[in-house]
């Protein structure tokens, strides 16, 4: 990712012993059990939404804000053809998405995260245009396309480090699953968990 645009993925000089939580792919119904388990756990989280999910989701939305957890693009429509889109086009479901969270949810998207981890000369010249910054990550399970969840903790805990990112998804149920088994790893190993834009010292709306 790091080949086209700057990104930020980790940062292990980070001041405090914590890693960061980013979700992909909402807002969905899921999403609200997602909620509920990091408020048990006074835990905060990005979420990188899809712009026709927040359509169809508006108050999951705006719950995400209301409780203190910070929102990116993710584009309007997450397109499979990500990699062949023109760079308008690109441009087009960028801006399409930071218009409906700003209709639905009062913010003015800063950070961007590419669907699939996507990034080419295309890509770079619709960020240029749009002026996000890139949130990547350096911890990928692979939640999205493995079963089990037990086989997805073990791949986010068994390297993990202070200053690191974690990728997961919340439109899949099973997450929840993952997500409270990990915060109690994360509490025995004592690693607090904190916003990416609190981990790399940057604003998450302009």
């Amino acid at each position: 990712m790091n080949f086209f645009v700057e990104a930020y993925h980790k940062n292990p000089n980070f001041n405090e012993n914590a890693v960061a939580l980013s979700f992909d792919d909402g807002p969905a119904e899921s999403t609200l059990e997602i909620l509920e388990i990091l408020d048990r756990y006074n835990a905060k989280a990005a979420f990188f939404c899809i712009g026709r999910n927040i359509e169809k989701h508006p108050e999951i939305f705006k719950e995400i804000i209301d409780r203190g957890h910070i929102v990116g693009n993710h584009t309007f429509s997450h397109t499979r053809k990500m990699g062949f889109l023109s760079s308008k086009t690109i441009q087009q479901e960028i801006e399409q998405c930071d218009t409906i969270a700003k209709q639905i949810g009062g913010v003015d998207l800063n950070l961007f995260r590419p669907p699939f981890g996507i990034i080419n000369p295309k890509t770079k010249r619709a960020l240029e245009k749009t002026g996000h910054k890139v949130i990547g990550w350096n911890i990928r399970p692979y939640d999205a396309i493995t079963k089990s969840p037990e086989k997805i903790i073990q791949r986010i805990t068994k390297d993990l480090n202070k200053g690191d990112l974690i990728l997961l998804h919340d439109n899949m149920p099973k997450t929840s699953v993952i997500l409270e088994q990990l915060l109690v790893i994360l509490k025995q190993r004592k690693l607090r968990t904190v916003r990416p834009d609190k981990l790399f010292n940057i604003h998450a709306y302009n």
